[in-house]
């Protein structure tokens, strides 16, 4: 008699059950997730059929399935299906059927089936290298290359720069432990640049001394690896001390131990192979065991080791640890079915653009590695022929690095590189000629790029262009002159309004979110929130910096609503605390996002974002109107339980002109004017201040300041606040856009005019 089956609700935090009838299908085979009937050692027998009473002859049966998530080998026919799940141990179900599900699969899907184990590998077989240019004859003809164009295959440049140097130098001495074991910025930063310069030495001159067949180059690289094999896997390289350098670790023992094989004699090879494992191990019993990846996947950091750990050893390792198979048959999956956890269909990343990059980075290597190793084409998931058009339109290059959400290094700063290198990647898998201008756009902007140390403690160039060059065409840049006037990325509730995105000197850009996602992982408390650049200048900015994560900035400022422009009630913004529940729960929605002829709107619902700090918030609503390509009215609504004031939050690079109702950012380059055209509870009180609340001035000494303003509000129950934005090109400063009101009882009317144009606004007033 089987037992019954234990079937979890499933949280914000969790995978859901899915597909059921809800759910879209935009891939064939859907992809199957459910919560794990038990926390350990769950062990699963799915069936899938045409009908719901699941008869033997037009039934799929999958068994054992090791973990709650799984993508079949084989496409469906169009039409309804029905799915459950049960325990399954000794061969054999050893419990009840779940609920049954149904689903529905279009027509004319992508079709991305994942082969089944035994099939996986059929073609990889034993030979090195298995990572790049598979194999001796890989290699042969990569030689041939080279020798005919040095320049043209980038090879010339990796040689003389990302080689040589390495081939004068010792290997590193194994980092110190942080003094008294307590964590420091300077030498968390430190350590894992020092393993990401063993990564570079081993893979380089392991790649240059086969490719050569110089025998100098090969005694050099052997001498790296073989100081790497004797680090300590459980010091302060390690996974759990920091995970940073011991992902680095971890990579160049994958790719000494794959590209130097044949060079180490018996005993070095098991010293390097001891070593490896027991990296890969920590890693993978991390994200497998102790995060869960698959039942809660928002560990940015355990889910991006796929890539850059287990990926690379496990094909190293195969056929020789029998564990790598284990974890790298789970990565796959992973990939095929789970990934990413941070968007979808649209191709957003929840998390920002700056973790866009570092996910990106990684898993485009892994991918390629796969491809190269297994045939295993992951590029078919449609995910990625959209994932471009997320740094395209929230991070572009002609903007400002101010200008977007979460977690951001490159505050004030550059743009990253790497997004460039990312999307020219992109545009060799795609075609799409936007991408590849995205990437010459970046490359102008920062010629010197690799020089800098956060690039060079996390990728070489040099390597990109030699990888990128041997598989992929050049492909024609296009400017992005036709793109959509309002983009809305709806797996991440992400919309960005552009005008003259191919111009940076006409572009105007407003990027505003209500996510899902909330604040959980590097978001923010930014629901509503919104960041305006105009003609070539930030004039509504993320301010702060991004000067460790965890610092004072980070948790007190950056984190927090009060850095955004966005509004406080009662001096209360929305959670960003630490539990992970609460900062999915502190969520929006984008209710609406549309665009008609010349006018841009999205209506987000954000009330659920301060019901943590805010518990009395009946109503929060924010509406912004892109009106003829030239200025944007934004409509706060917000209904209390108890009367209660709002603060209306602004923030710029310059100190503002602060007036009665009104405000004035003037930048180098373009300035923006700023009323308050009605306020529902009585006039706003504005202030301005410089100051970042409660951060250690020690972590901020010597930068320079931005500028914060607060309108605040008398105390009401409801309140109806609409704002006027005006940014303008220089010459502009008297433009004028002038407007009235007209009362119509359950709502009220406003007309703004600008050039003889008229634009009418509804608002409800509901007070």
């Amino acid at each position: 008699m089987s037992k019954s089956l234990y079937q979890p609700r499933s949280g914000v935090l969790t995978v859901q059950y899915e597909p059921d009838a809800q759910t879209k299908a935009i891939e064939n085979p859907p992809r199957f997730t459910w919560i794990p009937a038990r926390l350990e050692k769950d062990c699963y027998v799915l069936e899938i059929s045409e009908r719901d009473d699941f008869p033997s002859g037009l039934s799929r049966t999958y068994a054992p399935v090791p973990y709650n998530f799984f993508t079949p080998e084989k496409t469906f026919a169009p039409g309804t299906y029905y799915w459950r799940y049960a325990l399954y141990e000794n061969d054999k179900r050893t419990s009840e059927w779940s609920v049954a599900r149904s689903f529905s699969v279009p027509e004319n899907l992508p079709e991305t089936p994942l082969p089944a184990k035994g099939e996986r590998f059929k073609e990889s077989g034993c030979a090195r290298p298995r990572l790049w240019l598979q194999g001796e004859e890989g290699i042969a003809r990569y030689r041939e290359k080279i020798a005919a164009d040095p320049e043209g295959t980038g090879w010339k440049l990796f040689y003389e720069l990302s080689v040589l140097p390495w081939a004068e130098r010792e290997p590193h001495e194994e980092p110190e432990p942080y003094p008294g074991n307590k964590r420091t910025v300077e030498l968390w930063r430190q350590s894992y640049i020092t393993c990401q310069e063993m990564l570079y030495a081993i893979r380089h001159l392991s790649i240059a001394g086969k490719v050569l067949d110089d025998s100098r180059l090969l005694g050099r690289a052997k001498a790296w690896l073989l100081a790497a094999a004797s680090w300590d896997p459980e010091g302060p390289t390690g996974r759990d001390y920091n995970d940073e350098a011991a992902f680095r670790m971890a990579g160049a023992l994958a790719w000494g131990y794959d590209w130097l094989h044949g060079e180490l004699d018996a005993e070095e090879r098991e010293r390097v192979k001891r070593s490896l494992a027991a990296r890969t191990r920590q890693v993978a019993v991390h994200a497998i065991r102790r995060s869960k990846i698959h039942q809660v996947p928002y560990d940015s950091h355990a889910v991006r080791s796929l890539s850059s750990v287990l990926t690379p050893c496990c094909i190293s390792l195969l056929h020789e640890e029998t564990e790598a198979e284990e974890w790298l048959h789970y990565t796959l999956e992973y990939f095929w079915t789970l990934y990413t956890p941070w968007g979808g269909e649209d191709g957003g990343w929840a998390e920002g653009p700056h973790y866009w990059t570092t996910g990106m980075a990684a898993l485009l290597e892994a991918i390629e590695w796969i491809r190269g190793y297994a045939r295993l084409n992951l590029f078919d998931r449609p995910f990625f022929h959209k994932t471009g058009d997320f740094p395209l339109y929230v991070y572009n290059p002609n903007a400002s690095t101010r200008t977007t959400f979460g977690d951001n290094s490159s505050l004030g700063g550059k743009f990253g590189a790497k997004t460039g290198y990312n999307m020219r990647h992109l545009a060799g898998v795609t075609g799409n000629g936007r991408y590849q201008w995205y990437y010459e756009r970046i490359k102008e902007m920062d010629p010197e790029a690799a020089k800098l140390f956060h690039n060079h403690g996390w990728w070489d160039f040099r390597f990109d262009e030699l990888v990128y060059r041997q598989a992929y065409p050049q492909i024609q840049p296009k400017a992005p002159s036709d793109t959509e006037e309002l983009k809305w990325f709806r797996d991440v509730g992400w919309v960005a309004m552009h005008y003259r995105m191919d111009d940076p000197v006409e572009q105007i850009m407003l990027l505003t979110k209500a996510s899902k996602y909330g604040s959980v992982s590097h978001s923010h408390a930014d629901q509503g929130a919104f960041y305006i650049h105009a003609f070539g200048e930030a004039l509504a900015v993320e301010t702060g910096y991004y000067v460790a994560f965890n610092s004072t900035m980070h948790r007190n400022w950056r984190r927090q609503t009060v850095s955004k422009n966005s509004l406080l009630i009662d001096g209360a913004g929305q959670y960003a605390g630490t539990d992970k529940s609460l900062n999915m729960a502190a969520s929006g929605t984008v209710a609406e996002a549309k665009r008609d002829k010349n006018e841009s709107y999205v209506k987000m619902d954000v009330t659920a974002a301060y019901l943590e700090q805010v518990p009395y918030a009946k109503r929060v609503e924010r509406e912004i109107y892109f009106v003829d390509n030239s200025y944007f009215v934004v409509v706060d609504s917000v209904d209390l339980n108890r009367p209660g004031k709002i603060e209306w939050l602004y923030h710029a690079m310059y100190e503002m002109d602060l007036q009665e109702q009104s405000f004035r950012v003037t930048g180098k380059k373009a300035s923006l004017e700023g009323r308050f055209v009605f306020c529902s509870s009585g006039e706003l009180t504005l202030s301005g201040s410089n100051e970042f609340s409660g951060v250690d001035e020690k972590e901020i000494k010597g930068l320079s300041r931005q500028w914060h303003l607060k309108a605040e509000s008398p105390p009401a129950a409801s309140h109806r606040l609409v704002t006027l934005l005006v940014p303008k090109k220089p010459g502009e400063e008297d433009r004028y856009v002038s407007y009235f009101m007209d009362d119509q009882g359950f709502v009220f009317s406003l007309y703004f005019t600008d050039n003889g144009k008229t634009r009418k606004i509804d608002v409800q007033k509901a007070f």
